[in-house]
């Protein structure tokens, strides 16, 4: 059985990621395809992650991709949280996506929904989007219009008010391809049809081919951690699929078959990863890739990607914030290790990047950072 070590694997996840010493060449669509989708819950940070993998691109070149060429979709990716994804891959998406089995439902249950209220639900939202653009207010007349008057009663509790019954079901139905986000109108969020492509079987392992691919060695466990879904459903998507078991620091862990090849040289290069970037919510072992301090100050409870974080020779070895006015953009590092000269450079050089992508002047301070984890 092959071995690997862990900078070994830390380096093949870096040049896979499009953070190795080269950069990507695939455009912003190629690059989101391997990191298994961008988070997008928060877009600026989504549009750096993007960004800093890729040379000459700016986040005008990622929203052109989304909102102009449509190479890219915004909608509910692993976790049912919200991502960019490449619309070429949405079929296989939804097909891993919708194959999670659902969790247990701890909703009181005078406020849920049953399974066929869900799939009347789901229907609905495909039926009144196939044409159009909708705000939520909007879309919950439709829905409400099209299902009954239960799927509007204000049972969800939501921020400083109420949400209608019917939108227990959003996730589900972004999950089943009933829809994508659409452009912003004025400051509010939109909804439309998915783009129409024939419909793919075995997504779920395709899924687990391309996340191995970017993040293995990986075990079901955290592969169902980063998905969203059961162990046991991990498990038996990785007992159908071609894979390849392997030591990675003297523990069991799988490959894609036939995929065992790593760097020759070690990981080096600093880098800024912004909010919940791809590599560092899928980067598993914790405590080999947040050691020591870095566990302490850049996760929150153990969950990665609260923090941007500031990586070296592909470890987290520190945290940063950038803070925008105007076109001033002032962005602070706080290492929790001494940088050599060579690697100050970097930073700079990364600092540099950050500002082209963000489309701003930036300014580096080196020091604390007192921005608290973002929920």
């Amino acid at each position: 059985m092959i071995e690997l070590s862990w900078p070994q694997v830390s380096a093949r996840r870096l040049e896979r990621a499009g953070l190795g010493a080269g950069r990507a060449a695939e455009g912003p669509e190629g690059v989101v395809a391997a990191m298994c989708g961008a988070h997008a819950q928060v877009m600026s940070a989504a549009e750096a992650s993007i960004g800093l993998r890729l040379d000459g691109v700016t986040r005008a070149h990622v929203r052109e991709a989304l909102w102009g060429g449509r190479s890219l979709v915004k909608t509910h990716g692993p976790r049912g949280t919200v991502h960019l994804l490449p619309a070429r891959d949405l079929p296989m998406w939804v097909s891993a996506m919708s194959s999670v089995p659902a969790a247990y439902n701890t909703t009181p249950p005078s406020r849920r929904m049953t399974p066929e209220q869900t799939d009347q639900v789901v229907a609905a939202i495909r039926e009144v989007l196939a044409t159009a653009e909708m705000t939520i207010d909007e879309l919950s007349e439709a829905v409400v219009a099209a299902t009954g008057p239960w799927a509007g009663e204000l049972v969800m509790p939501a921020f400083q008010g109420w949400w209608p019954r019917w939108r227990q079901a959003m996730s589900v139905a972004a999950h089943r391809g009933a829809f994508v986000f659409g452009p912003v109108r004025g400051r509010k969020v939109t909804y439309t049809a998915a783009p129409e492509a024939p419909p793919v079987t075995d997504g779920l392992g395709a899924l687990v081919t391309s996340y191995l691919t970017a993040y293995g060695p990986a075990t079901p466990d955290q592969f169902a951690q980063w998905a969203g879904g059961p162990v046991k459903w991990a498990a038996a998507a990785f007992g159908s699929a071609a894979l390849e078991e392997v030591l990675f620091e003297g523990k069991r862990a799988w490959v894609v078959a036939g995929d065992t090849a790593v760097p020759e040289e070690p990981p080096r290069g600093v880098r800024l990863l912004p909010y919940f970037d791809a590599y560092v919510v899928a980067g598993r072992p914790r405590e080999l890739l947040y050691p020591g301090p870095a566990a302490a100050r850049a996760l929150a409870g153990g969950q990665a990607g609260n923090f941007p974080v500031l990586l070296v020779d592909g470890i987290v070895s520190g945290v940063w914030h950038q803070r925008r006015s105007g076109s001033k953009i002032d962005v602070t590092v706080e290492p929790l290790r001494d940088l050599t000269a060579a690697q100050l450079r970097e930073l700079d050089e990364q600092v540099e990047r950050v500002g082209e992508v963000m489309e701003g002047r930036p300014r580096l301070t080196i020091g604390p950072v007192t921005v608290g984890a973002h929920a």
